[in-house]
């Protein structure tokens, strides 16, 4: 009798220390659910900052895409006739994006990246903020650039979203996995 209650007792045992452990994974998930890091990059070279991004925080990758691939001519900054060019000159520019991202509620902090343009982000960043209600959320952008900072970038969002919660973001230009882990310990 002793020996059987002594194995009931270590069934449940065993079972409780499993279904904690299940707990703790779905609670791991779950966090890590909770962060969006979603970019968008014509070269790539915002997609690398990205993904050490998504890895550093645990976050969900997303390509902010846009309909029509941007080409080398369409990116020619020195050509006025460029389709950047043409975008960024025009305030109400608002290139049309993929739009399939079905999760976005599951979200509390939204990491937005870009390359900057213009001294500030490509109007495809405005498709998207006007394509999903970030309400309730906490957006932060970060970026890559040959030169500029997210200034003029983090002023002009504020000022036209003035809804959302805003934490200034950061030009992560050659950052390592290391400087992006430093960073997002600061917001």
């Amino acid at each position: 009798m002793k020996k059987a209650l002594l194995a009931i007792a270590a069934v449940a045992l065993v079972a409780t220390a499993c279904g904690q452990n299940k707990k703790n994974k779905t609670t791991e998930t779950e966090a890590q659910s909770k962060i969006l890091v979603a970019y968008f990059s014509a070269t790539g070279t915002t997609e690398a900052v990205a993904k050490q991004l998504a890895e550093v925080t645990e976050g969900t990758l997303y390509e902010i895409k846009p309909e029509v691939r941007y080409t080398e001519a369409d990116l020619d900054w020195r050509n006025a006739d460029s389709r950047s060019s043409v975008e960024m000159k025009d305030t109400t520019s608002r290139p049309s994006i993929v739009k399939d991202l079905n999760d976005l509620d599951q979200y509390e902090t939204v990491y937005i990246g870009f390359p900057v343009w213009w001294y500030t982000a490509p109007t495809i960043i405005n498709t998207f903020l006007d394509s999903y209600d970030l309400s309730g959320k906490t957006v932060i952008f970060f970026a890559t650039s040959g030169g500029s900072d997210l200034e003029k970038a983090n002023a002009q969002f504020k000022k036209q979203y003035p809804s959302l919660n805003w934490k200034e973001g950061k030009t992560l230009n050659g950052a390592t996995k290391e400087d992006i882990a430093a960073w997002v310990k600061t917001l």
